[in-house]
């Protein structure tokens, strides 16, 4: 038997004897699987949208930027395939929301939505620096986190964080662009390192334009709106709270068993 390391996927061989009358499983070997061998959303969660319509999506809306910088800096960044194979596999974080295999992505997708929605009703509002720093604002999670076999940090990760990794990523991205207008590469680190909105929550810098605070705002809501539902569907049970959510510090009312219940009172 080869040596297996924590969290990795192994190729079993066995039997079934029958000893005493009971079935039994006899293991006659265990060894390492390779990556042909299995798919990695059999042993760990996965999002529920096809990872190649969602990132064919955002393409669409990266190609609809009117900003020439900005549609070059974020092609630049989509066309990179370092970035776009790990893109479709990586989650938003270890376990507070999005904490799936291409949950990344999906979150991108969905803030780019809200952005799109939001910005017209304020008309100050520049939709392509908005969208930028939707796309771009968690990029450092890519490197931040790991996902080949199970959810954690890196080294990386742990002694940077994802604002400043991505800030350094997009900052490199941005200088190979010749020519690449220094106020926008100024408002785009400035959007990646306050789009947590509060120092004490990690950001550096407090959203200091409108776009910015925007960000931050959308971010929070997609986030929370999601960590939310898949803390509703996770339950188990009939009742209708679920157990206390730590990461919102309430336990969230269940709006289906509540309507169920409602509806056969008013019979």
């Amino acid at each position: 038997t080869e040596m297996v390391r924590l969290d990795e996927v192994v190729k079993v061989k066995g039997r079934v004897d029958v000893w005493q009358g009971k079935k039994q499983l006899v293991i006659e070997q265990i060894r390492p699987a390779t990556a042909e061998e299995y798919e990695l959303g059999d042993f760990l969660p996965h999002t529920k949208r096809n990872v190649e319509e969602l990132f064919a999506e955002l393409q669409g809306i990266v190609a609809g930027a009117a900003n020439p910088w900005t549609r070059r800096l974020l092609e630049s960044v989509l066309s990179d395939p370092a970035i776009a194979e790990r893109l479709k596999r990586a989650p938003a974080g270890k376990k507070m929301h999005h904490a799936y295999i291409g949950g990344l992505l999906e979150h991108i997708v969905s803030l780019c939505g809200l952005c799109r929605r939001v910005a017209p009703h304020y008309p100050e509002i520049d939709a392509d620096l908005l969208l930028s720093g939707a796309i771009l604002h968690d990029i450092g999670k890519l490197d931040e986190l790991f996902y080949e076999r199970s959810f954690g940090y890196t080294t990386e990760g742990q002694l940077l964080g994802h604002i400043v990794i991505g800030l350094q990523l997009i900052e490199k991205k941005m200088d190979a662009i010749e020519g690449f207008p220094a106020d926008v590469k100024l408002l785009i680190q400035h959007m990646i390192l306050s789009h947590h909105g509060r120092e004490e929550f990690g950001s550096p810098k407090l959203p200091s334009f409108p776009e910015a605070l925007m960000l931050h705002y959308l971010d929070d809501l997609d986030s929370k709106l999601a960590t939310m539902r898949e803390s509703v569907e996770a339950e188990q049970g009939e009742t209708e709270w679920t157990a206390k959510n730590w990461s919102l510090q309430r336990p969230l009312l269940r709006m289906d068993r509540f309507r169920q219940r409602e509806a056969g009172a008013e019979k």
